[in-house]
């Protein structure tokens, strides 16, 4: 079994990060990765090599779904509602501001026809070739304990200084999930990372790489605890996000 989580940019002038992890059913550890993947094309190809004809379970955060023309998803309000105290809201996604053809829809709709199933519902520990979309800010929130979501975007008023200690706060807990339930270890891929001194662009791609990370281990942990271990705000007629949570809760 496989587990892709994949950073998608909205747009396609833009690069995502993508990274695929294997299973050996104990850990999950990555076997490839890029940080600055180009167009649609560029993106099937690294999900398809990086899988080949295995089971696999693909994290994509970005809006899958979005029948609405103006406005906001069910699903956003819906999420937003739920972490606003957490600063972990949804961005609204419609279609006036993706445009007419949403980079995401294009991407299931390839994907399947590789066959991969485009379902919200994950069977646990299942053999599967499917697609979902998740959005990692609650779900570091809900898996790191978190009070409020780590401040390492790139924004106008946020010093460089303030995204590589936040970047490295995230570094550490990428690294943490070694030791969790499922455990993901990613030594080879975090620690050839130096967050501080990097800017613009390099870094850019670091942010993109650790939520491609992070989304990847939210495949796994989606498939390793099926519904017990997710949150489903929306459906898949108006969109949906699914938010990883501790089963125990």
């Amino acid at each position: 079994m496989r587990f892709v989580g994949v950073d998608l940019a909205w747009s396609p002038r833009n690069t995502s990060g993508a990274v695929v992890l294997d299973w050996d059913g104990t850990t999950g550890r990555p076997r490839v990765w890029e940080s600055a993947l180009g167009g649609d094309a560029e993106v099937l190809s690294f999900i398809a090599q990086g899988v080949g004809e295995e089971s696999a379970l693909v994290a994509i955060d970005a809006p899958l779904v979005v029948p609405n023309e103006g406005g906001t998803r069910p699903c956003d309000r819906a999420l937003s509602q739920r972490y606003r105290q957490g600063e972990a809201g949804a961005y609204p996604a419609n279609r006036a501001r993706l445009g007419p053809e949403v980079r995401g829809e294009i991407l299931v709709t390839r994907l399947g026809g590789l066959g991969f199933a485009h379902t919200p519902k994950v069977r646990r520990q299942a053999s599967t070739r499917q697609v979902v979309e998740v959005y990692p800010h609650p779900g570091m929130v809900e898996l790191f304990g978190l009070e409020k979501t780590l401040k390492y975007k790139a924004r106008r008023d946020r010093p460089s200084a303030v995204q590589w200690e936040e970047l490295e706060r995230l570094k550490g807990l990428l690294a943490s999930l070694a030791r969790g339930e499922p455990a993901m270890e990613a030594d080879r891929l975090l620690n050839g990372i130096t967050v501080r001194g990097l800017r613009g662009r390099e870094l850019k791609r670091v942010e993109d790489l650790f939520d491609a990370l992070f989304c990847a281990h939210i495949a796994l942990h989606l498939w390793y605890w099926g519904e017990t271990g997710y949150r489903c705000f929306g459906d898949l007629n108006t969109g949906y996000i699914l938010v990883p949570i501790q089963p125990a809760t």
